[in-house]
Protein backbone atom coordinates (compact mmCIF):
# COMPACT_ATOMS: atom_id res chain seq x y z
CA UNK A 1 0.00 0.00 0.00
CA UNK A 2 0.77 3.37 -0.28
CA UNK A 3 1.58 5.70 2.77
CA UNK A 4 2.63 8.65 4.64
CA UNK A 5 5.34 7.88 6.55
CA UNK A 6 7.79 9.61 8.95
CA UNK A 7 11.11 8.57 9.11
CA UNK A 8 12.25 11.10 12.08
CA UNK A 9 10.88 14.41 13.67
CA UNK A 10 11.12 17.53 11.99
CA UNK A 11 8.89 19.67 9.81
CA UNK A 12 6.39 19.06 6.93
CA UNK A 13 9.04 18.07 4.42
CA UNK A 14 9.79 15.13 6.64
CA UNK A 15 6.54 13.30 5.49
CA UNK A 16 7.07 11.19 2.44
CA UNK A 17 4.82 9.10 0.50
CA UNK A 18 6.44 5.42 0.32
CA UNK A 19 5.21 2.01 -0.36
CA UNK A 20 4.63 0.06 3.44
CA UNK A 21 3.30 -3.45 4.00
CA UNK A 22 0.00 -3.95 3.73
CA UNK A 23 -1.40 -4.76 7.23
CA UNK A 24 -3.06 -7.39 8.47
CA UNK A 25 -5.94 -7.68 10.31
CA UNK A 26 -5.02 -9.37 13.88
CA UNK A 27 -7.92 -10.86 16.16
CA UNK A 28 -10.55 -8.88 16.63
CA UNK A 29 -9.88 -5.87 13.82
CA UNK A 30 -11.01 -5.24 10.80
CA UNK A 31 -8.74 -4.19 7.75
CA UNK A 32 -10.64 -0.90 6.14
CA UNK A 33 -9.48 0.29 2.57
CA UNK A 34 -9.73 4.08 3.41
CA UNK A 35 -11.12 6.81 1.88
CA UNK A 36 -10.39 9.82 3.54
CA UNK A 37 -8.56 10.51 6.82
CA UNK A 38 -7.74 14.30 8.50
CA UNK A 39 -5.08 16.76 9.59
CA UNK A 40 -5.37 16.82 13.31
CA UNK A 41 -3.62 19.54 15.64
CA UNK A 42 -2.26 15.84 17.35
CA UNK A 43 -0.55 14.74 14.07
CA UNK A 44 1.37 17.83 13.31
CA UNK A 45 2.70 17.86 16.81
CA UNK A 46 3.43 14.22 16.48
CA UNK A 47 5.02 15.07 13.43
CA UNK A 48 7.26 17.85 14.70
CA UNK A 49 8.29 15.77 17.94
CA UNK A 50 6.10 18.30 20.37
CA UNK A 51 3.91 15.57 21.41
CA UNK A 52 6.64 13.20 21.77
CA UNK A 53 6.29 12.37 25.60
CA UNK A 54 2.70 11.80 25.28
CA UNK A 55 2.76 10.12 21.80
CA UNK A 56 6.09 9.10 20.85
CA UNK A 57 6.26 8.16 17.07
CA UNK A 58 8.13 4.41 16.40
CA UNK A 59 9.80 4.99 12.96
CA UNK A 60 9.23 4.40 10.72
CA UNK A 61 5.64 5.93 11.62
CA UNK A 62 2.19 6.50 9.83
CA UNK A 63 0.69 9.40 11.21
CA UNK A 64 -3.58 10.04 11.15
CA UNK A 65 -6.31 9.52 14.11
CA UNK A 66 -9.33 10.10 11.35
CA UNK A 67 -10.99 7.15 9.15
CA UNK A 68 -13.43 6.70 6.87
CA UNK A 69 -13.69 4.05 4.32
CA UNK A 70 -15.07 0.40 3.24
CA UNK A 71 -14.47 -3.11 5.33
CA UNK A 72 -11.84 -4.84 2.85
CA UNK A 73 -11.31 -8.02 5.45
CA UNK A 74 -12.28 -9.12 8.59
CA UNK A 75 -9.98 -10.51 11.16
CA UNK A 76 -10.71 -13.65 13.40
CA UNK A 77 -13.56 -13.47 15.79
CA UNK A 78 -15.17 -10.49 14.18
CA UNK A 79 -18.66 -10.29 13.95
CA UNK A 80 -20.77 -7.09 13.08
CA UNK A 81 -19.07 -6.20 10.05
CA UNK A 82 -18.97 -7.11 6.47
CA UNK A 83 -16.46 -6.77 3.33
CA UNK A 84 -18.49 -3.51 1.52
CA UNK A 85 -19.66 -2.06 4.34
CA UNK A 86 -18.91 2.25 4.93
CA UNK A 87 -17.56 2.47 8.22
CA UNK A 88 -15.58 5.31 9.80
CA UNK A 89 -13.26 5.51 13.48
CA UNK A 90 -10.85 6.77 15.37
CA UNK A 91 -8.24 4.58 14.66
CA UNK A 92 -3.78 4.57 14.29
CA UNK A 93 -2.09 5.09 11.18
CA UNK A 94 -4.62 6.40 8.64
CA UNK A 95 -2.46 8.21 6.52
CA UNK A 96 -2.44 5.23 4.05
CA UNK A 97 -4.76 3.61 1.86
CA UNK A 98 -5.43 0.33 4.32
CA UNK A 99 -5.85 0.34 8.14
CA UNK A 100 -6.20 -2.57 10.38
CA UNK A 101 -8.94 -0.95 12.86
CA UNK A 102 -10.17 -2.57 16.35
CA UNK A 103 -13.73 -3.56 15.66
CA UNK A 104 -14.76 -2.51 19.19
CA UNK A 105 -13.85 1.03 18.05
CA UNK A 106 -15.45 1.25 14.36
CA UNK A 107 -18.72 2.18 13.58
CA UNK A 108 -21.08 1.96 10.16
CA UNK A 109 -21.73 5.28 8.28
CA UNK A 110 -25.14 6.59 8.62
CA UNK A 111 -27.28 6.96 5.92
CA UNK A 112 -27.16 10.78 4.64
CA UNK A 113 -24.27 11.25 5.29
CA UNK A 114 -20.71 11.20 2.24
CA UNK A 115 -18.23 8.88 2.87
CA UNK A 116 -15.35 11.22 1.86
CA UNK A 117 -16.68 13.95 4.02
CA UNK A 118 -17.89 11.95 7.08
CA UNK A 119 -13.80 11.71 7.71
CA UNK A 120 -13.61 15.36 9.02
CA UNK A 121 -15.53 14.00 12.25
CA UNK A 122 -14.45 11.13 14.47
CA UNK A 123 -11.78 12.42 16.55
CA UNK A 124 -12.98 16.09 16.69
CA UNK A 125 -16.47 15.23 17.33
CA UNK A 126 -15.50 12.55 20.36
CA UNK A 127 -13.31 14.89 21.76
CA UNK A 128 -15.73 18.13 21.88
CA UNK A 129 -18.50 15.58 23.21
CA UNK A 130 -16.23 14.36 25.86
CA UNK A 131 -14.71 17.60 26.73
CA UNK A 132 -18.35 18.43 28.04
CA UNK A 133 -19.23 14.93 29.36
CA UNK A 134 -16.31 13.86 30.89
CA UNK A 135 -14.66 16.91 31.50
CA UNK A 136 -17.53 19.97 32.78
CA UNK A 137 -19.76 16.69 33.23
CA UNK A 138 -22.69 19.51 32.48
CA UNK A 139 -25.82 19.49 34.11
CA UNK A 140 -28.77 21.16 32.72
CA UNK A 141 -29.23 24.94 33.64
CA UNK A 142 -25.32 25.69 34.23
CA UNK A 143 -23.77 28.03 32.46
CA UNK A 144 -20.57 27.11 30.24
CA UNK A 145 -17.87 29.11 28.42
CA UNK A 146 -16.77 26.88 25.50
CA UNK A 147 -13.19 28.65 24.45
CA UNK A 148 -12.33 28.09 20.10
CA UNK A 149 -15.90 27.43 19.42
CA UNK A 150 -16.05 27.87 16.11
CA UNK A 151 -13.49 25.07 16.03
CA UNK A 152 -13.92 21.44 15.26
CA UNK A 153 -13.86 19.90 19.14
CA UNK A 154 -15.27 23.22 20.06
CA UNK A 155 -18.35 23.29 17.60
CA UNK A 156 -18.92 19.92 19.41
CA UNK A 157 -18.58 20.91 22.46
CA UNK A 158 -21.49 23.76 22.34
CA UNK A 159 -23.39 21.44 20.56
CA UNK A 160 -22.48 18.61 23.43
CA UNK A 161 -23.96 21.52 26.06
CA UNK A 162 -26.83 23.09 24.41
CA UNK A 163 -28.24 19.17 23.75
CA UNK A 164 -27.56 18.67 27.65
CA UNK A 165 -29.76 21.68 28.67
CA UNK A 166 -26.52 24.23 29.63
CA UNK A 167 -26.43 27.93 29.10
CA UNK A 168 -23.65 28.35 26.21
CA UNK A 169 -21.26 31.05 25.68
CA UNK A 170 -19.54 30.13 22.67
CA UNK A 171 -15.68 32.41 23.16
CA UNK A 172 -14.14 33.43 19.89
CA UNK A 173 -12.06 36.05 18.45
CA UNK A 174 -14.15 39.03 17.80
CA UNK A 175 -13.47 39.20 14.54
CA UNK A 176 -15.36 36.07 13.97
CA UNK A 177 -18.39 37.20 16.56
CA UNK A 178 -20.50 37.23 13.26
CA UNK A 179 -19.35 33.98 11.86
CA UNK A 180 -20.04 32.45 15.73
CA UNK A 181 -24.58 32.63 15.73
CA UNK A 182 -24.24 30.06 13.53
CA UNK A 183 -23.55 27.90 16.32
CA UNK A 184 -26.72 27.91 18.11
CA UNK A 185 -25.03 29.41 21.33
CA UNK A 186 -27.30 31.20 24.01
CA UNK A 187 -24.43 33.86 23.93
CA UNK A 188 -21.29 34.87 21.59
CA UNK A 189 -18.31 36.23 23.97
CA UNK A 190 -15.34 38.10 22.27
CA UNK A 191 -11.91 36.31 23.95
CA UNK A 192 -9.84 38.99 22.86
CA UNK A 193 -12.31 41.91 23.76
CA UNK A 194 -10.52 43.02 27.34
CA UNK A 195 -14.07 45.18 28.03
CA UNK A 196 -16.43 41.93 27.08
CA UNK A 197 -14.15 39.36 29.14
CA UNK A 198 -14.31 42.44 31.92
CA UNK A 199 -17.44 42.36 32.62
CA UNK A 200 -18.03 38.28 32.18
CA UNK A 201 -19.11 37.65 35.30
CA UNK A 202 -18.37 33.74 37.51
CA UNK A 203 -19.32 30.78 35.59
CA UNK A 204 -19.91 27.02 36.07
CA UNK A 205 -17.61 25.75 33.97
CA UNK A 206 -15.08 26.37 31.26
CA UNK A 207 -14.57 24.08 27.93
CA UNK A 208 -11.47 25.09 26.75
CA UNK A 209 -9.96 24.33 23.62
CA UNK A 210 -7.13 27.36 22.87
CA UNK A 211 -5.00 27.10 26.64
CA UNK A 212 -2.26 29.75 26.42
CA UNK A 213 -3.26 33.18 27.90
CA UNK A 214 -6.93 32.63 27.44
CA UNK A 215 -7.11 29.94 29.84
CA UNK A 216 -5.02 31.03 32.57
CA UNK A 217 -7.23 34.16 32.04
CA UNK A 218 -10.60 32.29 32.13
CA UNK A 219 -9.52 30.23 35.02
CA UNK A 220 -10.42 33.62 37.28
CA UNK A 221 -13.92 33.04 35.74
CA UNK A 222 -14.77 29.81 37.11
CA UNK A 223 -16.50 30.03 40.37
CA UNK A 224 -15.61 28.07 43.12
CA UNK A 225 -15.99 24.54 42.90
CA UNK A 226 -16.83 24.87 39.38
CA UNK A 227 -14.78 23.01 36.92
CA UNK A 228 -12.09 24.26 34.12
CA UNK A 229 -11.89 21.18 31.44
CA UNK A 230 -9.44 21.24 28.81
CA UNK A 231 -7.88 19.05 26.14
CA UNK A 232 -4.87 21.22 26.33
CA UNK A 233 -3.90 20.15 30.05
CA UNK A 234 -4.20 22.45 33.07
CA UNK A 235 -3.86 26.39 32.69
CA UNK A 236 -0.04 27.38 33.92
CA UNK A 237 -1.32 29.00 36.99
CA UNK A 238 -4.28 26.70 37.86
CA UNK A 239 -2.00 26.34 41.06
CA UNK A 240 -3.55 30.06 42.29
CA UNK A 241 -7.17 28.54 42.04
CA UNK A 242 -7.23 25.38 44.09
CA UNK A 243 -11.19 25.92 44.69
CA UNK A 244 -11.75 25.37 41.07
CA UNK A 245 -11.76 21.37 39.81
CA UNK A 246 -9.09 20.99 36.93
CA UNK A 247 -10.11 18.46 34.10
CA UNK A 248 -7.59 17.08 31.60
CA UNK A 249 -9.44 15.10 28.96
CA UNK A 250 -8.05 12.98 25.99
CA UNK A 251 -10.44 11.57 23.75
CA UNK A 252 -11.20 7.67 23.89
CA UNK A 253 -12.41 5.89 21.08
CA UNK A 254 -16.47 5.47 21.48
CA UNK A 255 -17.86 3.31 18.62
CA UNK A 256 -21.70 3.86 19.86
CA UNK A 257 -21.00 7.34 20.78
CA UNK A 258 -19.07 8.33 17.60
CA UNK A 259 -22.56 6.79 15.53
CA UNK A 260 -24.82 8.88 17.56
CA UNK A 261 -22.69 12.33 16.71
CA UNK A 262 -22.31 11.60 12.99
CA UNK A 263 -26.40 10.41 13.07
CA UNK A 264 -26.63 14.34 14.16
CA UNK A 265 -24.44 15.83 11.91
CA UNK A 266 -26.37 13.76 8.91
CA UNK A 267 -29.43 15.37 10.64
CA UNK A 268 -28.12 18.48 9.82
CA UNK A 269 -27.89 19.53 13.97
CA UNK A 270 -24.50 20.49 13.73
CA UNK A 271 -21.91 20.68 11.03
CA UNK A 272 -18.03 20.49 11.17
CA UNK A 273 -16.61 22.87 7.76
CA UNK A 274 -14.21 20.94 5.35
CA UNK A 275 -11.72 23.69 4.04
CA UNK A 276 -10.31 21.47 1.40
CA UNK A 277 -9.59 17.89 -0.17
CA UNK A 278 -5.95 16.95 -1.36
CA UNK A 279 -4.37 13.71 -2.09
CA UNK A 280 -2.71 11.72 0.33
CA UNK A 281 0.65 12.47 -1.34
CA UNK A 282 0.31 16.00 -0.82
CA UNK A 283 -0.16 15.41 2.97
CA UNK A 284 3.02 17.75 3.55
CA UNK A 285 0.91 20.86 2.49
CA UNK A 286 -1.97 19.80 3.99
CA UNK A 287 -0.26 19.56 7.38
CA UNK A 288 1.79 22.84 6.62
CA UNK A 289 -1.73 24.29 5.92
CA UNK A 290 -4.01 23.01 8.84
CA UNK A 291 -0.86 24.23 11.28
CA UNK A 292 -1.29 28.09 10.32
CA UNK A 293 -4.71 27.44 11.72
CA UNK A 294 -7.74 29.78 10.92
CA UNK A 295 -9.71 26.72 8.88
CA UNK A 296 -11.57 23.93 8.22
CA UNK A 297 -10.64 20.60 8.55
CA UNK A 298 -8.38 19.44 5.84
CA UNK A 299 -8.87 16.15 4.04
CA UNK A 300 -6.60 13.47 2.91
CA UNK A 301 -8.17 11.50 0.03
CA UNK A 302 -6.03 8.05 0.01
Amino acid sequence: MKAIVLHEYGGPEKLKYEDMPDPVPAEGEVLVRIAATSVNPVDYKMRSGEAQARFPVQFPGILGRDLSGVVRALGPGVTGFAPGDKVIAVASATYAELAAVKADDLTHLPEGLDLVEAAALPLVTLTGEQLISRGVKVQAGQTVLVTGALGGVGRTAVYTAKKAGAVVLAGVRKSQIKQAAELGADHVLALDDKDAMDKLGFIDAVADTVGHETAENLLAKVKPGGVFASVLGPPTNAWMHPTVHIEAVRAVPDAALLRTLAEDVAAGRFKIPIDRMVPLEDAAEAQAAAEKGGIGKVLLLA
